[in-house]
């Protein structure tokens, strides 16, 4: 297996800027099918309606078992380990490994998706409380049909180890592109067909999200099929087993237990927001949905991106001869290069977030009003940004050095902060309450993270740092103030051309206020561009 040995060991330390900007190569594919999935919901649902409702709802008990047992935590558990073993000539023990920890994967989402399906009913109520007999009726429906998309998606994350271990990030990071377009094939398909029956516009929307469903099913069939082929070649064949005694196997399970903990806290905090949403009025969890996709956009492409290059390099990191010095530059260059994206974007979802949106959503049965709401939403969300962006950077430095506790203890505490100030905002501001609770606790949660690492391995963050961090935030800040203006300017020419408009002066003034202010990356973007 001579393959699989090349794609561990080569490569050399230069390569986590361009393992970075492969993994958000194939998040920016996933995610830009995924707006164009959205927008064709946002087309067929709008806001406020049963249906956008009960599909948001439904959706989140599979993604958060998806999380709980798949890229989350498997990444973090599974990643060390299957590395260690991959650096050996014989390639036994990690096929071995891979085998049977997909096979215990199998296993465990099997024994879930049965308990879903017949427990929907309890689940829709523990999620969704304060729907009303409709939306609670539909929302049953859905959860069974996408409760067996849990398993092909946890099979996806293990795909994703493999490869990512073996350097081979754009594939698993652009394989759920298919799972948007099975998606919009599916409404297209059946809302086409739909408007030529003499159906009630209720009876329309509650087959269209049956349509839906049984599409995002197939989309993840789809997902693994295209992974698991690079997967067999990279281990030589895959001896899928039901068993814990290949090498590694007690160590990933016993890393994994406190991730499974701390991945809980986090999918506890979404549950929040969709139980105290389901408070807020018809459209308040499809609000925080559609604010939550945009949110996710430079989270995904440039936090996760970076994170997910950066864990194997961590682990090797940590094994090297001076662990704490190594580690230090490289969660401090990573760090720093997430904020000079994430800052920008956080600047311009809180004041320009109704704009975006209108930009985004405004069509078909999204109208003005919905607009302004999810508009106020993302704003909410766009204060946390850049915690969100970088936790799992700086939890990827702890799991490194094989701590997966320490994080699971800083989650647990954010969440109840986020908690708390979640249902005393939501009173005053509805869904942008929520929005706001949630990015104070994450804030809250990326200090803590940095504080405790800091601890571990010497400051992270040092003068070259806060200087860049400085010309970030200056640099945002006037780019702002000239968007917002160029809004007020063409105020009333269409959401289209006003959020071009604003998104186009703030990005060429923070790039060359950025640049001005000899900001490192900006230089770096700079000398790649030309």
């Amino acid at each position: 297996m001579p393959d699989a040995g090349r794609g561990v060991r080569g490569g050399g330390g230069g390569g986590g800027g361009r393992h970075a900007a492969q993994v958000a190569a194939g998040i920016l594919v996933t995610r830009v099918l995924g707006y164009v999935r959205e927008r064709i919901f946002a087309y067929y649902f709008g806001n406020a309606s049963v249906a956008a409702d009960a599909m948001r709802a439904a959706l989140r008990i599979p993604n958060a078992i998806r999380n709980l047992l798949g890229e989350a935590t498997l990444s973090a558990s599974f990643i060390p380990v299957y590395a260690t073993l991959a650096q050996r000539k014989d390639q036994g023990a990690a096929r071995a490994l891979a085998g049977a920890v997909l096979g215990l994967l199998v296993l465990a989402t099997g024994v879930l998706t049965v308990l879903g399906i017949g427990f929907a009913p309890a689940i829709t109520t523990l999620i969704a409380k304060g729907f009303d007999a409709p939306r609670r009726d539909l929302t049953i429906t859905l959860v069974r049909i996408l409760f067996p998309m849990t398993g092909l998606m946890v099979v996806s994350a293990w795909c994703l180890g493999i490869l990512n271990t073996h350097r081979r990030f754009f594939l698993p990071y652009a394989a759920p592109a298919l799972w948007n377009i099975a998606g919009i094939a599916a409404m297209v398909a059946a809302g086409t067909w739909l408007a030529n029956r003499a159906l009630s516009l209720e009876l329309q929307l509650h087959r269209l999200a049956l349509a839906l469903a049984w599409g995002t099913v197939a989309g993840s069939l789809l997902q693994i099929g295209v992974q698991l082929p690079a997967c067999w070649r990279l281990l030589g064949g895959i001896a899928l087993r039901f068993t814990t005694r290949p090498e590694g196997v007690r160590d990933v399970v016993t890393a994994w237990l406190p991730l499974l903990l701390g991945a809980g806290v986090a999918q506890l905090s979404g549950f929040v927001d969709t139980v105290l949403g389901s408070f807020t009025g018809p459209g308040g969890v499809s609000a925080l949905g559609y604010a939550q996709l945009v949110q996710l956009l430079p989270v995904s492409v440039f936090g996760a991106s970076v994170a997910a290059a950066s864990l194997p390099e961590l682990s090797r990191d940590a094994a090297a001869a001076t662990p704490n010095e190594q580690l230090r530059v490289r969660i401090a260059t990573a760090f720093r290069r997430v904020t000079f994206f994430v800052l920008p974007s956080s600047f311009a979802f809180a004041a320009l977030g109704p704009v975006l949106v209108a930009a985004l959503f405004q069509t078909g049965r999204f109208d003005a009003d919905d607009s302004a709401l999810v508009g106020g939403v993302l704003a909410a969300y766009g204060v946390g940004l850049l915690g969100q962006a970088t936790v799992k950077l700086f939890a990827s430095g702890f799991y490194a050095l094989r701590d997966t506790r320490t994080p699971v203890k800083i989650a647990t505490l954010s969440l109840a902060l986020s908690t708390g100030l979640a249902v005393v905002l939501m009173r005053r501001y509805g869904p942008a309450g929520i929005a706001f609770g949630s990015s104070l606790g994450s804030t809250v949660n990326v200090i803590l993270h940095l504080r405790d690492l800091d601890r571990r391995i010497g400051a992270i963050m040092g003068a070259v740092e806060w200087r860049a961090v400085g010309a970030s935030v200056v640099a945002a800040g006037a780019a702002t103030a000239g968007a917002a203006a160029a809004v007020r300017f063409a105020a009333g020419t269409g959401p289209i051309p006003v959020a071009l408009l604003g998104v186009t002066i703030f990005g060429v003034m923070y790039a060359a206020l950025a640049l001005a202010l000899k900001h490192p990356d900006a230089a770096r973007l700079w000398k790649l561009v030309t």
